[in-house]
């Protein structure tokens, strides 16, 4: 009689585990506890400050658009939907803030360069010009 063609080797006879009390000579079982993966963020505390303090282009009411939708989304354990929300609301809530910043350094250096400027301009206005010209 053959022996039919297995694929891998052969496994060792079942056993049963002993009973409670014949356990001594058994290596100790360890217990792993497994926890849930933390849900994901949304950024609404964010994007309601992009909206109210930086909402250039209306990327903060975008934001606070999708953070909402990404609360929605973890409130119902749609976890994968929750997740894509939550990232396209901090991507939008770091354009803002990136673009704000960049506003903030024109202005501020437009303001500086016209107010040299308009020193100098008024520097000149303040000094008497002769009737007859040059000496």
């Amino acid at each position: 009689m053959e022996r039919p063609l297995s694929l891998g080797p052969l496994l060792p006879p079942y056993e049963p585990l002993p009973e409670a009390g014949e356990a001594e000579g058994l290596p100790p079982s360890v217990a792993v506890p497994v926890e849930p993966p933390p849900p994901p963020r949304d950024h609404l505390a964010w994007s309601f400050c992009t909206t109210l303090y930086g909402n250039i282009c209306c990327l903060g009411f975008l934001a606070l658009v999708f953070s909402v939708k990404s609360r929605d989304r973890k409130v119902l354990g749609d976890y994968s939907g929750a997740l894509s929300y939550g990232s396209t609301a901090k991507y939008l809530n770091i354009t803002a803030l990136l673009i704000n910043i960049f506003l903030v350094i024109l202005i501020l250096a437009l303001v500086a360069t016209g107010t040299i400027t308009a020193m100098t301009f008024y520097r000149k206005q303040e000094q008497p010009e002769s009737i007859f010209g040059p000496t």
